[in-house]
């Protein structure tokens, strides 16, 4: 697959996507909606009549268990012109490059890993195709841990659609806008922007404007939440009215279509004789979502020392360990750094967390070279990392002026569990395999006196 894949000459967009809610979206996040592409369509009063307005079926779909908390509860009443159940037998296909944790291709390492960004193709290849596993954690049959992908696409999805069983999928695009038409309606997705798809919900992705590349983090446990903001108080970080869900919009055709599901670590293929993204009306919770990352309120210092990483943190999957999460989804924004007699960028450290880190655009603060966007960085549990050599003499020796970290977008996948590399990873030849070089130039400075 290497071998047809080229490096294009672009950068993502620099500016947010928009400044109100886009047209043809629901805002909130967790809400309660209610939406109908056509008057009428939803029913009032119940949720499954006798006979369901326009001749639709009613169809629950469950995210939760039914006697989950309320709280935690995630479902959603649709209503589609042919019952979801309505497709050819299933059969399993190729994985490609697709993996699941746990695997046992490799070793899990503590030795630090770095890559160059994977080359778009140059042959047709589209969403599903175009998926590579880098990386996972835990078991997605126990629904614990994590899978880390990327995917380098060049062509839409056509009358082909997507389903992952084992877990909720956070795309994070680098290059190139994604239109995600899901069983609930349409989002648009560009760079500097996420989107979450729920387990179990079935899509479709295009590219309007041609090749795209990304990262994609399928979580195998609870679903993504806002984190608590303790003494931050009720307001910071991100907002749940910055959250945009789709309005319903269909799909009325009656050609074949191919349903791709992820299962059991395994790809499955089914034949339909229409379309099933045919959801006419809704209402419920359990739904696709996207959210600008330029719209996160940033917390940092105002006096001195560089912050835990914790504060930028947007979604979060929690464990049953109280502060441990199963996955954190962190980004490092634009900022200003005003820390007086403070070493600005990130200390050394070694985490009992593990941290995958990827570049949306511009530079980290940590790496003076050599993490590029659309690479990314892998750094297990207890794995001691943190800047290289030149970004610590340079931000030693540094006047400490308040300073704009203006282009920048970095995020990290962090998750209590060891992280186990794919053999397609270690043995790519995006693989950075003298990465550690970066931190044998430190120098010592130690005197022996105060």
């Amino acid at each position: 697959m290497n071998s047809d894949r080229r490096t294009p000459n672009h950068r993502p967009r620099r500016t947010p996507a928009s400044t109100s809610p886009a047209p043809g979206s629901q805002s909130g996040f967790g809400n309660h909606f209610s939406t109908e592409a056509l008057p009428g369509a939803l029913p009032q009063g119940r949720n499954s009549p006798q006979r369901s307005p326009y001749g639709l079926y009613a169809e629950l779909l469950s995210g939760s268990a039914f006697t989950a908390p309320r709280a935690e509860n995630r479902r959603t009443w649709v209503y589609r012109i042919r019952p979801s159940a309505s497709h050819g037998p299933f059969q399993r296909i190729d994985n490609g490059l697709v993996r699941t944790a746990p695997f046992t291709e490799t070793d899990a390492t503590p030795a630090q890993l770095r890559w160059n960004p994977f080359a778009l193709p140059t042959r047709a290849v589209d969403f599903v195709e175009g998926m590579l596993t880098i990386a996972g954690a835990g078991d997605a049959g126990a629904q614990a841990g994590i899978g880390i992908h990327v995917y380098c696409a060049s062509r839409s999805m056509s009358a082909r659609v997507f389903c992952n069983a084992d877990g909720e999928m956070l795309l994070v695009p680098q290059f190139g806008r994604l239109r995600l038409a899901t069983e609930l309606g349409v989002l648009e997705v560009a760079p500097l922007e996420i989107a979450v798809v729920p387990r179990g919900m079935r899509f479709r992705v295009e590219l309007p404007e041609g090749p795209a590349r990304g990262y994609l983090c399928e979580n195998y446990g609870a679903m993504l939440r806002l984190p608590e903001l303790g003494p931050i108080g009720s307001n910071g970080l991100a907002a749940a009215r910055d959250f945009l869900a789709p309005v319903a919009a269909y799909e009325d055709r009656d050609d074949p279509h191919e349903i791709v599901t992820k299962f059991a670590g395994n790809l499955w293929s089914a034949s339909i004789d229409h379309s099933p993204l045919d959801v006419v009306a809704w209402h419920g919770n359990l739904v696709p979502y996207k959210y600008d990352l330029t719209k996160f309120m940033v917390i940092g210092t105002v006096s001195f020392d560089h912050p835990d990483p914790s504060i930028f943190t947007v979604l979060t999957s929690p464990s049953a360990a109280p502060g441990m999460a199963n996955v954190d989804f962190v980004i490092f924004p634009p900022r200003w750094m005003v820390g007086e007699d403070t070493f600005r960028p990130p200390w050394f450290h070694r985490n009992v967390m593990s941290e995958y880190m990827g570049l949306i655009q511009g530079e980290y603060d940590a790496k003076a070279a050599g993490f590029v966007p659309g690479g990314g960085s892998l750094h297990n549990s207890w794995t001691a990392h943190g800047p290289d050599a030149e970004t610590f003499e340079r931000a030693s020796s540094i006047e400490l002026t308040p300073h704009k970290l203006g282009n920048t977008m970095a995020f990290m996948f962090e998750t209590r569990y060891a992280i186990q590399p794919t053999r397609f990873a270690i043995e790519a030849p995006e693989r950075q395999r003298d990465y550690s070089r970066c931190w044998q130039g430190l120098k010592k400075h130690y005197t022996g006196k105060p």
